[in-house]
């Protein structure tokens, strides 16, 4: 593989779109239109009708950011969705591409071609959504557990790069609130690493917030984007769908486990590790857009990163966390 170029990342144009396209056999009509995806490139393209691919009109492009995945691990994302499909749950799958795979390769750039599946971001929800979500959920984690994905990373104890990422951080903070916030972090790690040690870790959607998913007037719930699909606790995949921060007493989340536990077992001694999964989220989140400050539309779309602002502001959410531990 070519050493990709961050560079030729961040200016793909429609031509080198379009050759990627026409090169795995579909006949795109020129129309392409970027979608939106911080990690990624991803772009909705229009087809003209094809013998080799018949009544496919639309796929979507998905041009993977370099060096943060390697192609085993993408076959593991793709192999877990096409598993999921096949079970009968409605999510979008990845066309096998000339080369026999899943992902191809242009200007050391790794890409795929999935399936367009037609619908709307969940505007309102009411109850009875969330016991249809949850019943999906249930269904998704008992597919889930069947078997690890050997090339994905771990959400678990001394499995994943927590520290490593603390570490990167220290000289970004203000030193103003330096001393605060990683104090507040390495309560929620060491506690999260402890509670992780005692908890069953099956293959997780990873990112399952309500933007994920779409609701189609003929599949319908949809779960796309599974880019941070990895092993981890299934409550992770829970607290992200929920209304707010203090949900347990809710309705939507009554209904949500009337749901799920038509199919499973709900992980109710899971729910200490939502506070720790959303402070392990925030810390993430940081190291996540100063790894990617160098793309130049980082720094438009996330203006205050690196203020002192924003680190009180983040700041104070760890030690709302790691205080309510103690309680």
């Amino acid at each position: 593989m070519k050493t990709p170029s961050n560079s030729n990342f961040y200016q793909l144009s429609p031509d080198a779109i379009l050759h990627c396209v026409e090169k795995n056999g579909f006949i795109p009509t020129g129309e392409i239109m970027q979608l939106n995806s911080y990690e990624n490139r991803v772009f909705n393209i229009k087809l003209e009708p094809s013998d080799h691919y018949p009544g496919i009109t639309e796929l979507i492009a998905k041009f993977y950011r370099p060096a943060r995945w390697s192609k085993e691990t993408l076959f593991d994302e793709h192999a877990f969705e096409a598993e999921i499909k096949q079970e009968g749950l409605a999510v979008a799958t990845a066309f096998t591409l000339k080369n026999g795979t899943t992902v191809d390769e242009f200007d050391g750039i790794y890409f795929t071609f999935f399936e367009k599946i037609r619908g709307r971001l969940l505007q309102e929800l009411m109850p009875v959504h969330f016991k249809h979500m949850g019943r999906w959920l249930g269904q998704l984690h008992n597919i889930a557990e069947r078997t690890p994905a050997l090339h994905r990373p771990t959400l678990g104890p001394s499995n994943d790069n927590k520290w490593d990422v603390l570490n990167q951080l220290y000289n970004h903070v203000s030193p103003e609130v330096r001393a605060e916030y990683f104090e507040a972090a390495e309560i929620i790690f060491s506690r999260l690493d402890e509670l992780l040690n005692d908890t069953k870790l099956i293959r997780i959607h990873g990112d399952l917030h309500r933007g994920n998913i779409l609701e189609s007037p003929t599949e319908g719930f949809v779960v796309v984007d599974f880019d941070d699909f990895v092993n981890g606790p299934s409550i992770q995949d829970v607290w992200m769908l929920m209304p707010d921060t203090d949900f347990q007493d809710s309705d939507e989340f009554q209904e949500f486990v009337a749901g799920y536990e038509e199919l499973r077992h709900f992980p109710f001694h899971e729910l200490p590790l939502i506070p720790l999964l959303r402070g392990y989220r925030i810390i993430n989140y940081a190291a996540w857009i100063l790894n990617r400050w160098t793309d130049p539309s980082f720094p438009k779309i996330f203006p205050e990163f690196n203020t002192y602002k924003y680190w009180a502001e983040e700041t104070e959410s760890l030690n709302r966390i790691a205080r309510s531990l103690s309680l």
